[in-house]
């Protein structure tokens, strides 16, 4: 009867805190003593097997206002150690603060909400993971972006990691009908999407390897992809990062899943173009692309002082994904 009660007071404060929790039928109750919030060290993992073990006992705080992430995501208080194994809130902020380029993107509309059930979960009696038709359906949303840019969807984030929906989780919280129709529309290329501030475009300049002034020749479609080739001539390479002279004789870069969406800055090929970009794999990414103007004072001041901008902690631009140069 406790547990049972105990489940109805985790649904109901869900439910009050904008959250979409499951509880499976007949599902065995379980009992309050072993949600003791302070009492137990394990943590269960929802898939399974061991669980984890931690320095310090498990503690209820405050989202503090520069956890980015997640200070408005609906609830105000969070659980520490989080479910991401980070013990202080230190380490929260410094790792979670390389995902708020990613809600900017608003490539699922339950990002925030998915990655906050991990780096900030709602302070219960016991940890309340995010089912796995949630990670699915944020993965599904944000992952062609992300490898966009050259990143694909992180270990930590895997969704196999997470319950099926049958047990006491977070579900989708975003109605299915009118994400069809959010992602029936098309959009400009991820890539294409034009920062209007000099704080903006260093921002970019300091998460991509490299930054050239160039004209383009030709630009095809290939395996999804667009694909530039940069003319011979007239190129000035602003950040050099890892290029190499064969990379700089004759520069090709790929907009990664650019092949069908629409990117204004290139339906002409007339004149200079500023570009940003990675290189992975030995393959060079572009990330951003503008065209270029003698008169546009923010973009004059971000290429003058690139160098002496604090990049922040937005570099990387998606914490947990590998490099690979």
């Amino acid at each position: 009867m406790k547990g049972a009660r105990t489940a109805l007071r985790l649904l109901l404060l869900g439910l009050a805190l904008g959250l979409g929790f499951l509880v499976a039928p007949g599902a065995p109750a379980a009992r309050a003593e072993e949600y003791d919030y302070y009492g137990w060290q394990a943590e269960p993992l929802p898939g399974g097997g061991a669980g984890r073990f931690y320095s310090k006992p498990p503690q209820c705080l405050d989202i503090p206002a520069d956890l980015a992430l997640c200070h408005t995501v609906g609830y105000k208080r969070m659980r520490l150690p989080n479910l991401l194994e980070h013990e202080s809130l230190a380490e929260v902020k410094q790792q979670a603060s390389s995902w708020v380029p990613l809600l900017a993107k608003r490539c699922h509309s339950d990002t925030q909400v998915f990655l906050c059930s991990l780096f900030a979960p709602v302070c219960l009696d016991r940890p309340i993971y995010p089912c796995r038709s949630l990670c699915e359906a944020v993965r599904d949303g944000c992952s062609p972006l992300m490898g966009s840019y050259g990143f694909p969807w992180p270990e930590m984030l895997h969704c196999h990691k997470f319950s099926l929906d049958n047990d006491l989780c977070i579900t989708v919280q975003f109605a299915p009908l009118a994400l069809f129709l959010l992602s029936s529309v098309t959009k400009i290329c991820a890539q294409c999407e034009m920062e209007q501030n000099a704080d903006g475009l260093m921002e970019q300049m300091c998460s991509s390897d490299f930054v050239v002034k160039m004209r383009i020749k030709e630009v095809k479609s290939e395996n999804g992809d667009r694909k530039l080739i940069g003319a011979q001539k007239k190129k000035k390479l602003l950040k050099t990062g890892p290029l190499k002279r064969k990379d700089t004789k004759k520069l090709v870069l790929y907009m990664k899943n650019g092949a069908s969406c629409p990117c204004p800055q290139l339906d002409s090929l007339t004149g200079n173009f500023l570009i940003m970009g990675r290189k992975v794999e030995g393959q060079l990414l572009l990330t951003a692309i503008y065209r270029w103007e003698k008169k546009n004072k923010e973009m004059k001041f971000a290429v003058k002082f690139m160098f002496s901008y604090p990049c922040s902690l937005y570099y990387p631009f998606f914490y947990g994904a590998a490099e690979q140069h």
